[in-house]
């Protein structure tokens, strides 16, 4: 039996029918000549989403992406060095001397896997350096995702290849030059690198570096064109923060502060959270919510899936993939 006939069986009601909802509404939303952007907070590409988001963009399900400085480079940890993580199935119940244990060995933990700080954070140091001193020294500067296209595209990180490259969503990326939106890269371990390079002087221009704001007007003037091809554009979102909040906005923004006219709100949203609904939390806000804010309409299809997204993600992508 295949994965969406399996679903369809027996997905019948409350998150489950929710998640039948929302794969069948962004199928929907493509085959009306609709565009897709998915938003990954947390730390999807630690936890191998990868696999399956790289199919979705060979397989042109998803046209642009907004993710977390971690999400950015922890796909790319995961390329090169993912032969020396170390899974911690039982990490709920480590002790603060078991966690200083992992530190002494210089393993970062994410929930129940740990990154290795020399093979994965080092090793693509060494690399990525060498390409913001050239960009420094020769007065140009690029977003992070662009450096890591340039770097990826190179095949200087080839020799460190550790799973099958297919699995890798960002290579996939930088092999279509996928749009991405990385709002708040400065809070990333090769952020924090950046940042300490700078300091230390490797690095002469800090704008060297292009920043967040330079991403809002990269995705207003992404959505402006886009939109403009007579396409909808779909929100598709995993967990909630930065990832999700930062690209949203630029809607409102076309409209309230630039005020440009013709520029269509999101035509789809859907979010998997598991941040209930509460009082001041946006992430576990209902999506009607943001009627209010000039992002969403009240007729735009909305699908709110509260649950674990390392779960529905791939369940959701599945579908649209018609596995």
């Amino acid at each position: 039996m295949q994965v969406t006939d399996f679903l369809k069986k027996h997905y019948k009601h409350f998150n489950a029918a929710s998640l039948i909802d929302a794969a069948e509404g962004y199928k929907t939303h493509l085959n009306n000549g609709g565009k897709m952007l998915v938003t990954l907070a947390g730390a999807m590409s630690t936890a191998e989403l990868g696999i399956i988001l790289a199919e979705m963009i060979r397989q042109d399900k998803i046209q642009a992406i907004s993710c977390t400085g971690a999400n950015l480079e922890e796909d790319i940890f995961n390329l090169v060095a993912h032969d020396f993580y170390e899974r911690v199935p039982h990490y709920r119940e480590l002790s603060a001397a078991d966690e200083e244990a992992l530190l002494s060995r210089h393993l970062n933990r994410v929930t129940d896997t740990c990154i290795p700080e020399e093979e994965a954070m080092r090793r693509l140091e060494h690399v990525v350096l060498k390409y913001w001193e050239k960009a420094d020294k020769a007065g140009e500067s690029y977003f992070p995702h662009e450096f890591f296209y340039q770097i990826l595209l190179s095949g200087e990180l080839e020799q460190y290849y550790q799973i099958d490259p297919k699995h890798s969503w960002m290579l996939e990326a930088a092999k279509k030059n996928l749009p991405i939106i990385c709002p708040g890269w400065e809070d990333s371990t090769l952020g924090n690198i950046y940042a300490g390079h700078v300091i230390s002087g490797d690095i002469k221009n800090v704008h060297t570096m292009k920043t967040g704001i330079q991403y809002m007007m990269e995705l207003a003037e992404w959505y402006t064109q886009t939109a403009k091809e007579e396409s909808t554009i779909g929100f598709f979102q995993i967990g909630g923060g930065i990832a999700g909040d930062f690209p949203i906005c630029v809607v409102p923004m076309l409209h309230q502060d630039l005020q440009r006219d013709g520029v269509p709100l999101w035509g789809y949203f859907a979010q998997i959270s598991d941040s209930t609904t509460s009082y001041g939390s946006y992430s576990g806000a209902v999506p009607n919510e943001k009627i209010t804010w000039g992002k969403l309409g009240k007729d735009t299809p909305k699908y709110m899936i509260e649950s674990d997204a390392t779960i529905v993600a791939p369940l959701i992508f599945a579908i649209v993939l018609d596995m």
